[in-house]
């Protein structure tokens, strides 16, 4: 997969860009476990379901990572957008893509320029929300409410790592690193209280969660998320309409890997209206 072009082979029904593979591509849907690239594969297919084809409308991916969900759905849209706050990786992802007109690359700062705002019918933010602290959380919700159309559309997808899913992800991540796939060889273990806390857990569950990277720059692993504490975060900040489960669509995503959010904007930017 690493030397060949990307078009979105494991991901059956998408209509991608020929680009390179990124790093995230070769890792996710390139996994040698198939648990672990089914899983992605399927969130993916989910992603594609949700933003829909809009021919004439403008696309925004908020942490787009090596731009993956780009290639696969820019056929779809007149223009997209991806951000991301790793310079190293917009330089990656603009040289991949440089024969794909309609897709750009932009940093944070760029999107606080006005003509960005109230400029996108989708906005997706995946797999980009559970590294954040609670303080960027809340800036990102704001952001992307200001960054979406009065009409358009914000989705958000994060991963479920309580319940039953915690013992699920377990064994798969514990099987993975036994193989030698090195991303699952560091993953932070939990104590036995807060691995219980973890299984047991409503939205009002915390577990102290590590803070990882530079001082002006601090992120989250995966561990300690609590999806159902978010939810309550973005219910206050865009209007929740849908909720959405993957692979699995078991009501509470009890056995799911990942949570999906479909948001409309908020009328109040200022957070006056709550309604």
């Amino acid at each position: 997969m690493t030397d060949r072009l990307w078009r979105g082979a494991s991901v059956k029904g998408s209509a991608a860009v020929e680009v390179l593979p990124g790093h995230y591509a070769n890792k996710q849907l390139g996994c040698r476990s198939s648990v672990i690239a089914w899983s992605h594969a399927s969130r993916f297919r989910k992603a594609i379901t949700l933003v829909g084809a809009r021919p004439s409308g403008r696309l925004l991916d908020y942490g787009c990572g090596d731009g993956t969900f780009l290639s696969l759905v820019a056929a779809r849209y007149a223009g997209c957008t991806g951000m991301d706050i790793e310079e190293g990786q917009l330089t990656n992802c603009r040289h991949r893509f440089a024969s794909v007109p309609n897709v750009t690359f932009c940093t944070v700062t760029d999107l606080r320029r006005s003509e960005h705002s109230h400029a996108y019918d989708t906005v997706t933010c995946m797999e980009t929300l559970e590294h954040c602290t609670e303080d960027v959380v809340a800036a990102v919700l704001r952001d992307l409410n200001r960054l979406v159309k009065p009409d358009g559309r914000v989705i958000i997808s994060v991963p479920i790592e309580i319940g039953p899913t915690f013992i699920l992800k377990a064994v798969v991540r514990g099987l993975a690193a036994a193989r030698g796939l090195s991303d699952y060889r560091y993953y932070e273990r939990y104590s036995v209280p807060d691995a219980l806390r973890m299984i047991a857990a409503s939205r009002n569950t915390r577990i102290r969660r590590a803070t990882h990277g530079e001082p002006n720059a601090l992120s989250h692993s995966h561990h300690g998320f609590n999806w159902r504490a978010l939810r309550v975060t973005i219910a206050a900040e865009l209007r929740l309409r849908e909720l959405h489960f993957t692979p699995l669509s078991v009501p509470g995503g009890l056995v799911s890997s990942q949570a999906w959010f479909v948001c409309g904007k908020r009328s109040d930017e200022s957070g006056g209206d709550r309604s």
